[in-house]
């Protein structure tokens, strides 16, 4: 009975530690939405839908910093490529995109 009973306070004691170990620091998307959510305080409605839209899309400096000059022409080519559609556009990006500049 007494080893019964030594066996369930060890069960017991690896459950709640394995518990402890899922309680871990929290991901940057989770810190990223706290930092948001105390930018916004005192913003409400539509005001503070677009702010926490606006902060939480928002790319961290050394993100932005790291960016290649593949994704920089791809930015610069989606941008002038604004109108157009279809055939008109996936012609334009490829000549953008193959241009060398």
């Amino acid at each position: 009975m007494k080893l019964h009973i030594a066996l369930l306070t060890l069960a017991f004691a690896a459950a709640t530690g394995a518990q402890a170990e899922e309680k871990k620091a929290p991901t940057p998307q989770q810190e990223k939405m706290k930092a948001c959510n105390a930018d916004a305080k005192g913003k409400t409605g539509d005001e503070r839908k677009a702010f926490m839209k606006e902060c939480l899309s928002a790319k961290p400096a050394a993100a932005a910093a790291a960016s290649t000059p593949q994704q920089e022409k791809m930015t610069t080519c989606n941008a002038d490529a604004k109108g157009k559609t279809g055939d008109e556009r996936k012609a334009f990006m490829k000549e953008c995109l193959s241009s060398k500049s």
